[in-house]
């Protein structure tokens, strides 16, 4: 998944169960499944990503997916947008450590973000109905929200279907990517 780069998943991995729990980005507990539960969870869908996309990660948290897609896909150019000071720091300082020269860290709320991209993803950050109307602004006519969701996305997509579509949405689909151990499911909606 990581090729060349494997070296940077696995120091963002460290720094995830070291720094990352000492900042309160991720709880003591998560320590055991970094690998499966957040950064194989996440980098499952990277080959999804188009070649050389812009790409917006709303709420990124810790960076996840934002920078595990920026690690396994140096050819995109990653947009991490969080509005907690505490967690653009911690983002600013993995990005540096790393030397990881295709993602930018913008201290924002979705809302206050003018920009589009061609791919906008989030992953636990709030039900699909509100999260469409936080990121398909965002999502460039062509251009495709992925977000990261549970067993819960067909349920979420019954219930915002009609928001999405008043949000320029064309298509949603539910969409599980296997990686052996916890499957990814990502709504994915074109716009």
């Amino acid at each position: 998944m990581f090729a060349s780069r494997l070296d940077l998943a696995e120091r963002y991995a460290h720094t995830l169960a070291t720094d990352g729990v000492v900042r309160g980005l991720i709880g003591p507990r998560e320590v055991p499944r970094i690998w499966d539960r957040h950064i194989m969870n996440s980098a499952v869908v990277a080959p999804r990503l188009p070649q050389g996309a812009t790409v917006a990660d709303v709420g990124t948290g810790a960076g996840l997916p934002g920078l595990v897609w920026a690690i396994a896909r140096p050819d995109i150019q990653m947009t991490l947008i969080e509005p907690l000071l505490r967690r653009t720091n911690f983002l600013e300082e993995v990005v540096a450590d790393l030397g990881l020269d295709n993602v930018e860290v913008l201290r924002s709320r979705a809302e206050a973000v003018h920009a589009t991209y061609d791919v906008v993803t989030a992953r636990a950050v709030a039900g699909l109905d509100k999260l469409g109307r936080w990121c398909m602004p965002l999502v460039r006519p062509g251009g495709v929200l992925l977000a990261m969701k549970g067993r819960s996305a067909a349920e979420e997509v019954s219930t915002a279907t009609a928001t999405l579509h008043r949000l320029g949405a064309t298509s949603i689909v539910v969409t599980t990517y296997d990686n052996g151990d916890v499957p990814t499911t990502v709504v994915e909606i074109t716009k």
